[in-house]
């Protein structure tokens, strides 16, 4: 299975349990792996044959930006719900960072894979 990825994706949104942080947006990091299979799309060079990494990358943001989950595990599951929704994705690889979160520490966060079949 081959891997379109998107690395670092900062966006601002309103994540957490604490009251602080349900009144202001926050750096949420995301990275997210796709597996599909690209043998079509490097043999056609044909953009519809591809994963649309440029539309899921929008789709991506304006969730985060906009869901106000309490945790990063619901918003990382909402995620890869959406990128199991884009044709062609099999499988998808999605973590999310709060940097800053804890003191010491450049980020925390969560890690989730799931399948189409889960």
């Amino acid at each position: 299975m081959d891997k379109t990825f998107i690395k670092d994706l900062l966006v601002r949104g309103i994540i957490g349990v604490n009251d602080w942080e349900r009144k202001k947006p926050q750096d949420i990091l995301i990275n997210i792996t796709v597996f599909s299979d690209t043998a079509r799309a490097g043999e056609s060079d044909e953009i519809q044959d591809c994963v649309d990494y440029s539309t899921l990358a929008k789709k991506i943001q304006a969730h985060a930006e906009t869901a106000a989950r309490l945790t990063v595990e619901s918003l990382a599951n909402d995620l890869a719900k959406i990128c199991l929704e884009q044709n062609g994705v099999l499988k998808t690889i999605v973590r999310v960072e709060k940097p800053g979160a804890v003191r010491f520490a450049k980020s925390v966060g969560v890690e989730v894979e799931r399948k189409r079949d889960d």
